[in-house]
């Protein structure tokens, strides 16, 4: 028997939409996976956006999250770079 999935809804701003040229994604992952983990993922298939892992914010429906937040089935995970401008 295979282990539970979850799928998640991923929003891309900024420098994440820039290098996967869409503004969203529907992705799968094993179920008790951490949303530092969805980083993790886009940085191992797109590694110039390893510059950007120590300075990303993470939100959760609509929800400033930790790294270490665990994710549940369905959940709208954003990305958030550091802003430039003023």
């Amino acid at each position: 028997m295979s282990e539970p999935s979850i799928t998640i809804a991923l929003k891309l701003f900024a420098a994440y939409q820039e290098a996967l040229g869409v503004p969203d994604l529907v992705l799968e992952f094993p179920a008790s996976t951490r949303v530092a983990t969805v980083l993790d993922r886009l940085i191992a298939e797109h590694p110039e956006l390893a510059q950007w892992r120590d300075i990303t914010r993470f939100g959760v429906n609509l929800q400033f999250v930790e790294p270490d937040t665990v994710l549940q089935n369905g959940d709208e995970v954003v990305l958030i770079p550091p802003v430039s401008g003023g």
